[in-house]
């Protein structure tokens, strides 16, 4: 783990809470508008005002569905100074054996103090926990994402497949 950046001493990471939504759901909203706002840029208003019209509010839809005891998936908050600054996501497959990091977000107010990196490390320490033996996870290709990618190499992601979506009008 080079060039790992140490969070805030304070930092506490615990299991998320049905009344931790409304924050998550702010923290999320800042975090991804600028990529939500590089995806109209990249496809051009004709393409974006029709398949990405709805981001935003799928994109909080799924974040509130992930409380479900169904859903499959684990939440976390970072709490810095009695604050949620941010969350993670974890899916832990007893069958395969990969655990996967889904939706995350710091808030861009908190960015750069090594709080996404100390999720992505509660992430896998608790997929060890688990006894999973690979751990995943997906972002953009996209200068946006570059932040993400750039917390996921530091805790040691490195093997990728890459992806393209593509558009056109009909």
């Amino acid at each position: 783990m080079q060039n790992q950046t140490q969070p805030q001493p304070n930092l506490l990471i615990r299991a998320a809470t049905s009344e931790d939504l409304p924050q998550l759901q702010l923290i999320r909203a800042a975090a991804f508008a600028p990529v939500f706002a590089s995806f109209r840029a990249i496809l051009g208003d004709e393409i974006a005002s029709i398949t990405q019209v709805n981001d935003d509010a799928e994109q909080a839809d799924y974040l509130a569905s992930l409380f479900a005891p169904d859903s499959g998936w684990e939440l976390y908050v970072a709490v810095l100074a009695d604050k949620i600054v941010g969350f993670v996501s974890v899916q832990l497959n007893k069958e395969t054996t990969v655990g996967e990091i889904g939706l995350n977000a710091v808030h861009p107010e908190a960015a750069g103090q090594g709080i996404g990196t100390a999720l992505y490390q509660f992430a896998l320490d608790r997929m060890k926990a688990a006894e999973m033996r690979v751990a995943t996870v997906g972002t953009g290709g996209d200068p946006s994402h570059a932040p993400a990618r750039r917390a996921y190499e530091k805790v040691g992601f490195s093997a990728q497949i890459p992806s393209v979506y593509m558009y056109r009008m009909l």
